[in-house]
C-alpha cells in the first residue's frame, strides 16, 4: 500500500498493491500493519458501512460534533467523486476541501481523520461504497453541511442538480459548523 498526501495533510489517498493476471485480482483492502506503516496512523475501527447509490446521488457532507469518525473509505462497484472538508476550527487547512475519484477500477482508497466532514457524489449508473469508522454512528450528533455552501465553492463534477435525501437538503452553512 502506497499513502499519497493531498492537499489537506492528513487526508491520504491509499493505492493498494493489486496482483492480477488473466484469472482477475487479489488485493489486501486492509491490513493493520501495512495500513499503519504506509500512513503513520494508528485507527481501530469499530463498524463497517456498505451503501449503495444510483447515479446523481449525492451523500453529505456529514460529520459528527460527539464520537467524531475517523474512515476508510472505498468503492467496490461503480465510481464516485469523494470529498473531504477539514472543518477543524484552528487547523492550517480550515476550510479546505480535497476530491478525488474513487473507483471499483483504481481501487483507491481515501482515509479520511476523525473530526473532519465527508461526502461523495455518485459517478457511475450505481455505486457500492464501503467504509471503516474509528467511532459508531450516533445520529443525535451527526450534522450536515450544505452541498453546494459558497464558502467551500467544491467543484462537484455535476450535470444538473443532485439526488439529495431529505436530510441533506437541509445542510448548514459551513460557516454555521459546530
Amino acid at each position: 500500500m502506497r499513502a499519497v498526501p493531498t492537499a489537506i495533510p492528513d487526508v491520504l489517498l491509499l493505492e493498494p498493491k493489486v496482483f492480477g493476471d488473466e484469472r482477475g485480482f487479489f488485493f489486501e483492502s486492509y491490513n493493520e500493519k501495512s495500513f499503519f506503516e504506509a500512513t503513520g496512523v494508528r485507527a481501530h475501527f469499530v463498524q463497517d458501512n456498505h451503501s449503495r447509490s444510483v447515479r446523481h446521488v449525492l451523500r453529505g457532507l456529514h460529520y459528527q460534533v460527539e464520537q467524531p469518525q475517523g474512515k476508510l473509505v472505498r468503492v467496490v462497484q461503480g465510481e464516485v467523486f469523494d470529498v473531504v472538508v477539514d472543518i477543524r476550527k484552528g487547523s492550517v487547512t480550515y476550510g479546505q476541501w480535497v476530491g478525488q475519484r474513487l473507483s471499483a477500477e483504481n481501487k483507491r482508497q481515501i482515509w479520511v481523520p476523525p473530526g473532519l466532514a465527508h461526502g461523495f457524489l455518485v459517478l457511475s449508473d450505481a455505486a457500492e461504497f464501503l467504509y471503516k469508522t474509528t467511532a459508531f454512528y450516533a445520529p443525535e450528533h451527526e450534522r450536515c453541511i450544505a452541498w453546494d455552501d459558497s464558502d467551500l465553492a467544491i467543484a462537484w463534477p455535476l450535470e444538473g442538480l443532485p439526488r439529495l435525501s431529505a436530510k441533506d437538503r437541509q445542510g448548514i452553512a459551513f460557516r454555521d459548523v459546530e
